[in-house]
């Protein structure tokens, strides 16, 4: 995702206390005004406000997403970024999704974001430092599992040498994937399922391993 996540102070106006936890964390996280380049997402009971990442990061997301888009053509799924993937009182913000194209349907009646059960894919491009690894490979993992998103894609220049995670058969119960596949750069691999299944991932995207 992006660098240098920290948890925001939630403020709540007065005149409506919220009844929940989880629903006051949710009129914060509406309220915010962010500056320009920053993001906020509630990932397991805090709001991660992060900015966008640097420019390696921004060429990895931008090369993911041109290939995606060649490679679903002109189907009825199409890749999204920048944008909120709400699963009741959450809210993620992934670096790349895969969601129909045609998103009326899918969309919240608020009009914030897309509900989670239209997400067939997200990707995630792991930024430095111990905070945003530990919310990629950890926290969004448990998240995204917990919401039944059939693959995970992580990218991660910071996993030994650089490598790839696959992440697929999600036990939302759980909060796990069942089944994981991590590839070091340099060696090619491909996406499994669904909409992107057959998609690869290799050296055009990631680069060699980073020895």
């Amino acid at each position: 995702m992006t660098a240098l996540a920290h948890a925001a102070p939630m403020e709540v106006p007065e005149a409506m206390p919220p009844a929940t936890l989880d629903e006051a964390l949710w009129q914060a996280w509406k309220s915010m005004e962010l500056p320009e380049g920053f993001r906020a997402e509630i990932v397991e009971g805090f709001i991660e406000v992060s900015p966008t990442g640097r420019s390696r990061h921004a060429q990895t997301v931008n090369r993911l997403r041109r290939a995606l888009e060649r490679h679903l053509g002109d189907g009825e799924y199409a890749v999204h970024h920048d944008w909120n993937v709400i699963r009741g009182l959450k809210a993620w913000v992934p670096d790349l999704f895969i969601a129909p194209e045609d998103d009326e349907e899918f969309v919240t009646e608020d009009g914030l974001g897309f509900v989670d059960s239209a997400v067939r894919l997200v990707v995630e491009v792991v930024s430095p430092g111990y905070e945003n690894q530990q919310r990629d490979r950890v926290r969004k993992r448990r998240a995204y599992a917990g919401a039944g998103i059939p693959v995970y894609v992580i990218v991660d220049d910071f996993d030994n040498h650089g490598t790839v995670t696959i992440l697929t058969s999600p036990s939302p119960e759980e909060g796990i994937y069942a089944a994981e596949s991590r590839t070091p750069y340099g060696t090619e691999v491909q996406i499994p399922e669904g909409p992107a299944k057959g998609f690869a991932i290799g050296k055009s995207i990631t680069g060699p391993s980073r020895s």
